[in-house]
């Protein structure tokens, strides 16, 4: 008798939205996760040095970066490394820190204002 054979389930990619952005964002680690990324690929083992947090923490978060999909991971040998998958993020956190005190727009975070057009809902 033959042993059947299983297939890994389908996992189907859902499309990125601003909500999970935004929502995976939500916490300073991971906004510090992500900047760290933004310099190239990092191990866990390199998060974890630099952000002074827990296995358990960085891994949480990790995991909450992935599935809003901002990171992604690949297995190089014993290590598990993250990308940044939208580098998007980074510079629209720098526009934001770099925010004027007299509350003059910034060019990275200016917009030219159309009275024409109605919000969308």
């Amino acid at each position: 008798m033959q042993a059947a054979v299983v297939s890994p389930p389908v996992v189907q990619k859902q499309p990125i939205t601003a909500d999970q952005v935004f929502k995976a964002l939500g916490h300073p680690a991971r906004t510090a996760i992500v900047k760290k990324l933004e310099t190239g690929d990092q191990c866990v083992c390199e998060l974890l040095k630099d952000l002074g947090l827990g296995w358990s923490s960085v891994s949480r978060h990790l995991s909450v970066l992935k599935e809003a999909g901002v990171v992604t991971d690949e297995r190089r040998g014993m290590q598990i490394f993250y990308h940044l998958n939208l580098p998007c993020v980074t510079r629209f956190i720098h526009c934001l820190e770099s925010s004027d005190p007299d509350d003059t727009p910034l060019p990275c975070c200016s917009f030219q204002n159309n009275s024409s057009a109605s919000p969308q809902s």
